[in-house]
């Protein structure tokens, strides 16, 4: 069997383009080009029935290393923990103070693009520090 290189992270939410554009801020993503025959995304937008215009977006790393990030609208809303989230890796190799002023750091900047500061936990005998965060619709994330 062959061994899967690639993969997207979909994110099910209520405002697509807005929760993109606030990963591209996180990670330093970018949205691509709009498809083949359309100036914008707008344009693109526009061609589409009514009930699918604004039903997605997509936004990604400009180096093409990352994984691809697709947002899809739900129509229902977040109601638990998620099963899963990204860690967000900003202290990498960093320990102790460094650590928590890398953390402290880029919590600073993202709380003021709508990101929510949630729970510091202190490094242990297993595990460095590291802030939980949610994004602009409460979706849970790591500063790691």
């Amino acid at each position: 069997m062959a061994s899967i290189k690639q993969f997207q992270v979909t994110f099910d939410c209520a405002e697509p383009e807005r929760v993109a554009r606030f990963w591209c801020e996180v990670l330093g993503y970018v949205v691509p080009p709009p498809p083949e025959g359309f100036a914008t995304w707008d344009d693109f937008n526009r061609s589409l029935p009514p009930e699918r215009q604004g039903s997605g977006f997509v936004c990604m790393d400009p180096s093409g290393v990352g994984p691809r990030m697709y947002f899809q609208r739900v129509p229902e809303g977040k109601v638990v923990k998620n099963r899963l989230h990204l860690d967000v890796r900003v202290g990498t190799g960093l320990v102790g103070e460094e650590r928590l002023a890398a953390l402290e750091a880029e919590c600073a900047r993202l709380v003021p693009l709508g990101a929510v500061r949630g729970r510091l936990l202190l490094a242990d005998d297993n595990n460095e520090s590291c802030l939980g965060m949610q994004d602009i619709e409460g979706n849970e994330f790591c500063l790691d």
